[in-house]
């Protein structure tokens, strides 16, 4: 049975349950203790919570999914994938355990003709917990599961929680027996190899408390209502109903293999243990990788962003090394197109939105792909020789200092270090590597979320959350009358608040808009009758419904349920109308100048500027900029009308309006329609009334701020016209300074840089024969350290490249014997002092331990700085001149 037809059956039986199918959410929601949704209930879990009502007492889903705790041991064992698809049926109140059971055991049991998976009833085993007599029960005495092949288990097995103090309780899971050729008999308790887990039936009727781990906590007592949550493994019941030993054989995931084997001239399955693994981790970080890039994720450095650019490195890693050569250029260099070509291909009939985006998702991976061939390349020749330094010295542990360089310098992630130490028989300092991370990071910056809620603490807020959402009014009103539900200060309720203080402000209703979509709260004021003011600094939402006005109280005195008076600052509005209509009018012009595939993946918008990012893996030509701003332009000047009205999603992408990549819609959303066919997107923010109120659209910088993504920043109404005022001034300005003509003044600029290079060319030339002749002189003052002939001097003004030069030069004069070329400049003034030094080694010196790489990382502290390369040459910079008599006694210290 085939992978997209388990997933169709699942869904049609709970439906004709009675539950209504709930679409997979993003892999990315607005969770900010998940990377990733990694289990089916996630999407749902404000609804256990009772923050939100759900839309049906019963529901069902396949929800999209990715776990990477367990990364490394993809491929390894035989059950981890990163990306799964966990198939669910919830219920909210409505039924309990007896139903749960019975709509497993059918869906499980039933013939394939009755629309089941026909699996052998006698192949069963279901687990309940420690003191789940009940559950017990039912399998024994109404689904007829004789009590042998029912086990008891403990809290670690059998009892189920998020992590943290809140919904939980005891579960049955149902395990497939696979047959004494995968280990020894006794059910799940006995072998877990042998028998497989495929269905988790949560009985959710408790409270947790804190505590870690799956066992250290207590349990508070029960839950207002009693809740289902299940879980069952579509990948894993694949592997079942398919015949395979592992879910990497499945018809969703071999596919892939097999294209790789083609790719690379190895074969899968052939007894090599190693390529084995390599081909799972192609086929699996490949999925993953194209599920999440459909989802809106890019490549990073961090977080989310990291994880994708891992599995996308470890494809082109392992497909290389299954070619032969490691990291160096092989026939599988531009495969990645193909890996992830086949991936859409194998999942677009579950989730057609990948064919839709697969121009995107090519773009962004294989921009990735050709990024890591040129890391790859630069920083395996560095490894190579840090690996043999290492085992040379007869040390079996790369330093922290090799492996941070092998990151700062040329962009590998540790973990990439780890598996080639690894690969090479040597183990990393990590602890080392650590500290020079943390030492290079800057501390203490101040971040924008310190000031936002994001899922705050839910006690402080839940009874606003449970009241319902607030009214928002600021599409039609820009002053509304409103009372005060609430007050929080410090993360505690308050009753009132006097002048001076700071604090978060409730409302029923409000016309402020609050930061969401790329667009920045509101400002504005709240008032009363009797002459109570507060300043509106910011307005965020917690739960997605609830308004939170961050306030300071002017004057007077706030009190729980005032009637107020809420404002919007009407310029700040105006100005922010403008940018965020003018974001979807750069983004329409940057769809026609680019194609469709140029689609946004992030913005923000306040008055009078924006930003827009956008997928493309080329820079923005000249020409192509003046287009995008002609034909935002020429919207404004049609004066078109902007429309918004409510529907429903699936009606809105029919009319070919643009969701973003990455973000979650209701059933019903807004659509933003600019002049017809011009513009029409879903969006909830704030908008001018016609295209005309934007003013002129004046773009002011594009730049790469990610692999695939470029940046484009413009400015709208007065603030364009100041910054073109400000252009023009500058421009007539140079124009009086040249004595030409405004339209002259480019050429004649032209004209003097190319002078001004020629000059400095020339300035460098006479430099470079000064420091020459200057260091004709360093070999008649030499001097011989032990068995070494030191040649060593400061050459005062040359840059590294110069300093290359000449060591040389008089690393050749003195080839003949053992000696070490040690020179130092001095460039800058101030702040801007740096110190260049450069150490080179001859033939016999290096016969003798002496490696100028070696040498280099002895020094470059005493310098304020660091550095490094090869044993016959190496180069590094520093800060502190007073250093430099420190470094030459521990040169010759080294050579004595």
């Amino acid at each position: 049975m085939q992978t997209h037809d388990i997933r169709k059956r699942f869904l049609d039986h709970f439906i004709k349950a009675g539950h209504l199918e709930v679409p997979s959410a993003s892999l990315i929601l607005d969770d900010p203790n998940l990377l990733f949704v990694n289990a089916g209930m996630v999407p749902f879990k404000p609804f256990f919570l009772g923050e939100q009502t759900p839309p049906s007492p019963r529901a069902t889903s396949v929800q999209k999914c990715v776990r990477t705790l367990d990364i490394d041991e993809v491929g390894i064992t035989t059950r981890h994938n990163t990306f799964f698809q966990m198939a669910g049926n919830f219920s909210f109140g409505d039924y309990f355990k007896r139903e749960a059971i019975g709509f497993a055991w059918s869906l499980l049991t039933n013939s394939v003709a009755d629309g089941g998976y026909g699996i052998d009833p006698q192949k069963l085993w279901p687990t309940v917990y420690l003191d789940d007599d009940e559950a017990e029960s039912i399998w024994r005495d109404e689904i007829g599961v004789p009590a042998e092949r029912i086990q008891r288990r403990g809290l670690k097995d059998n009892y189920w929680s998020m992590g943290v103090p809140g919904p939980c309780g005891p579960c049955s899971e149902i395990f497939y027996d696979r047959g004494p050729e995968y280990g020894v008999e006794g059910g799940p308790e006995a072998d877990e190899d042998r028998y497989i887990e495929i269905w988790n039936l949560v009985f959710m009727q408790n409270v947790r408390g804190p505590g870690g781990g799956k066992e250290g906590y207590e349990i508070l007592g029960p839950l207002p209502k009693k809740n289902i949550d299940t879980g069952m493994g579509i990948e894993r019941v694949a592997c079942l109903l398919q015949g395979v030993d592992n879910v990497y054989e499945t018809d969703l995931l071999k596919p892939i293999i097999d294209l790789a084997a083609e790719v690379t001239g190895r074969s899968y399955g052939a007894g090599v243990h190693d390529d084995d693994v390599k081909f799972r981790v192609i086929a699996d970080h490949t999925r993953t990788a194209a599920m999440l890039i459909g989802d809106g994720v890019l490549p990073g450095n961090d977080g989310r962003g990291y994880v994708l650019r891992r599995l996308l490195r470890r494809v082109v890693r392992s497909a290389r090394l299954l070619a032969g050569t490691g990291s160096g250029p092989t026939g599988a260099d531009s495969a990645m197109g193909q890996f992830i070509g086949k991936a859409i291909d194998l999942m677009a009939p579950s989730y057609p939105e990948l064919a839709e985006q697969r121009e995107h998702i090519l773009t962004v991976a294989e921009g990735e792909e050709n990024s890591f061939g040129k890391t790859l390349e630069a920083g395996s020749k560095l490894f190579a020789d840090a690996a043999a330094a290492t085992k040379a010295a007869s040390r079996s542990t790369l330093s922290g200092t090799d492996a941070f360089t092998l990151h700062d310098t040329y962009g590998f992630p540790i973990d990439l270090t780890l598996e080639m130490a690894s690969e090479a028989g040597l183990k990393v300092d990590e602890a080392g590597f650590t500290e020079l991370m943390n030492e290079q990071k800057a501390r203490a910056k101040a971040d924008a979320t310190a000031r936002k809620t994001g899922h705050a603490d839910a006690g402080v807020y839940r009874e606003f959350l449970d009241r319902g959402p607030t009214l928002f009014t600021g599409y039609d009103e820009l002053v509304s009358e409103a009372k005060v539900l609430g007050l929080v200060s410090d993360g505690q309720r308050i009753t009132s608040a006097a002048p001076g203080q700071e604090l978060t402000v409730i409302l029923d209703r409000t016309p402020l808009y609050a930061e969401s979509g790329g667009q920045m709260a509101d400002t504005g004021t709240i008032t009363t009758g009797d002459g109570v003011k507060l300043s509106v600094t910011d307005v965020q939402r917690v739960g997605k419904s609830v308004w939170l006005h961050k306030v300071v109280v002017d004057e007077g005195e706030i009190a729980e349920g005032d009637e107020v008076l809420a404002a919007v600052d009407r310029s700040w509005r105006h100005g922010a109308t403008q940018g965020h209509s003018g974001t979807h009018m750069v983004h329409a012009a940057l769809r026609q100048v680019l194609g469709p595939g140029a689609t946004q993946a992030g913005s923000l918008n306040r008055p009078g500027y924006l930003r827009f990012d956008f997928h493309s893996g080329k820079a923005l030509s000249e020409a192509q900029r003046r287009e995008i701003e002609e034909i935002s332009n020429t919207a404004v000047e049609a004066n078109y009308t902007v429309n918004t009205f409510e529907t429903g999603l699936t009606e809105a992408k029919a009319m070919g309006a643009l969701a973003l990549f990455g973000e979650n819609y209701g059933d019903q959303v807004r659509v933003v329609e600019i002049g017809g066919p011009f513009s029409m997107e879903l969006c909830g923010g704030t908008h001018v009334a016609s295209s005309a109120q934007i003013g002129p659209v004046t773009l002011i910088g594009e730049s790469s701020v990610g692999s695939g993504v470029r940046r484009v920043e413009a400015y709208v109404g007065m603030d364009s016209f100041r910054y073109l005022s400000k252009e023009r001034a500058l421009l007539a300005g140079l124009a009086s300074s040249l004595k030409v003509p405004s339209e002259e003044v480019p050429g004649r600029v032209e004209q003097l840089v190319t002078r001004l290079r020629d000059a400095e060319k020339q300035l460098e030339k006479i430099r470079a024969e000064a420091a020459r002749a200057a260091a004709s002189g360093l070999l008649d003052t030499a001097i011989t350290v032990g068995d070494t002939l030191l040649v060593q001097g400061t050459l005062a003004g040359l840059d590294a490249n110069g300093l290359r030069s000449v060591a040389g030069d008089l690393r050749g004069k003195v080839a003949d014997r053992a000696a070490v070329v040690a020179l130092f400049s001095q460039t800058g003034e101030g702040e801007e002092t740096k110190v260049p030094f450069v150490i080179a080694t001859t033939d016999a010196a290096r016969a003798g331990g002496l490696k100028a790489g070696d040498i280099v990382k002895e020094i470059a502290p005493l310098v304020g700085g660091r550095g490094g390369g090869k044993p016959d040459l190496a180069q590094g910079s520093g800060t502190e001149p007073a250093g430099l008599d420190a470094a030459v006694r521990r040169i010759r210290e080294l050579l004595a």
